[in-house]
């Protein structure tokens, strides 16, 4: 399973590709600019998180990181709801497009039983059933 930023951010960034032609097509010094809306275009187009039975591959525009199901203790969401790898060594790793919305397909793929913490069955404050 293949986890990728939104598909709009690619559109942006094709967009910023074609609006900045013209500024780089005016003066010869301009056209570094072109570099950015393109380096934009390739990490959306690369960065992401791929999902197997036996790990996830985080990617980046540069580079990739292998990390097997064995050294992840637990995938932890945060306030903005992107959701992180907490390794086996202390090390927190952030998985480039997964979020809590398919998180669930994540664990799916991955094959790995879910433990829930549910301060209902734990009887801890707040915890009262409604």
């Amino acid at each position: 399973m293949r986890v990728r930023k939104s598909g709009a951010l690619i559109v942006a960034a094709l967009i910023a590709l074609v609006g900045t032609i013209p500024f780089a097509g005016a003066r010869w010094q301009l056209a570094p600019i072109l570099l950015i809306p393109l380096a934009i275009l390739i990490w959306a187009w690369r960065a992401g998180t791929d999902v197997t039975p036996e790990g996830l591959r985080v990617r980046a525009l540069f580079g990739s990181t292998r990390i097997p199901w064995s050294r992840i203790s637990e995938l932890a969401p945060d306030d903005r709801r992107q959701v992180s790898a907490l390794l086996t060594d202390g090390k927190v790793i952030k998985l480039t497009g997964v979020t809590t919305a398919n998180l669930a397909a994540v664990i799916a793929v991955s094959g790995q039983s879910v433990s829930v913490d549910d301060p209902v069955d734990q009887g801890l404050p707040g915890g009262e059933p409604a």
